[in-house]
């Protein structure tokens, strides 16, 4: 028996419990953290202090931040995406719970999830890093991973989409967030197919027009993110850099952040503000 035949076999015989908990990892917590985590980013358009704010507010949990990013995030996306591409690999064929929509819906929750799991994980790579270690980082940060500094948010923000070639990873960036706003809001209907909420051919066209609605509020939520990175230039950058250092002066006081130097700006000389004309992107 070959190893995709066994593969198929295993799949066959748990087929119902797969889907189910691939279908809810990807609404909780992958879901509800997208919504969250694209109008944090989106909060940005009101201000390098509304984004700052928020920013320290999740990196007040200290030590345990990392806990909860594996164990709420990082662990469930990587089970979900490697499940996903598991099943397009060894799964039947599902086109007949499809049969009052159309194919077309589902060939494109497939493509659009392959490309949401290629992007979040180089989108992880590139600000976060995966891996908070020395040694790690040392080899990261080199090749342009690692870019994102919670103590000083916005300008490493955008200072990280104009690296590289310019306009790549704006590109990038665009294609993957709306990749991904499809993959969850087609996602929510076939969840709702998968756990038996609607069958009936009334019920999944209300169903639609309910996801059509929540992926275009989400659509506009994530590309007023997206353009809240990408928008800053050199010396809009420069200035958020002073407000977050004082922000991060204050908060220091109050005890709202950790003195964390590694999570600040300063000190990297990989991380100098563009004059105004000039670019931090390779030619």
């Amino acid at each position: 028996m070959s190893e995709l035949t066994r593969s198929q076999s295993l799949f066959l015989r748990h087929e119902f419990a797969i889907r189910r908990v691939h279908s809810l990892l990807g609404i909780v917590p992958l879901g509800l953290y997208m919504c969250i985590h694209l109008t944090t980013n989106a909060s940005l358009l009101s201000g390098t202090a509304t984004f700052q704010r928020a920013v320290f507010y999740i990196h007040s949990l200290g030590a345990a931040l990392p806990i909860v990013e594996w164990g709420g995030i990082f662990f469930p996306l990587l089970f979900h995406a490697i499940l996903g591409v598991w099943i397009i690999k060894t799964g039947r064929s599902n086109l007949g719970n499809y049969q009052f929509t159309g194919n077309k819906r589902y060939v494109w929750q497939r493509w659009t999830g392959l490309i949401a799991f290629v992007f979040l994980m180089v989108h992880v790579l590139h600000l976060h890093g995966w891996f908070h270690v020395g040694p790690w980082l040392a080899v990261m940060k080199p090749l342009g991973f690692a870019n994102f500094y919670p103590y000083n948010a916005a300008s490493s923000l955008a200072l990280a989409m104009d690296r590289f070639i310019w306009g790549f990873w704006p590109a990038f960036y665009l294609i993957g967030v709306l990749a991904t706003v499809y993959h969850l809001a087609n996602g929510l209907w076939t969840a709702g197919i998968t756990w038996g909420l609607w069958i009936s051919p009334a019920a999944q066209q209300r169903a639609t027009k309910v996801c059509v609605v929540f992926g275009v509020v989400l659509a506009v939520i994530g590309t007023s993110a997206w353009w809240a990175a990408v928008r800053p230039g050199p010396e809009e950058i420069a200035a958020a850099r002073v407000l977050e250092d004082e922000m991060y002066e204050a908060a220091l006081k109050t005890g709202l952040v950790y003195d964390m130097p590694e999570k600040r700006t300063s000190g990297h000389s990989d991380e100098l503000v563009p004059a105004e004309g000039e670019s931090v992107s390779a030619d």
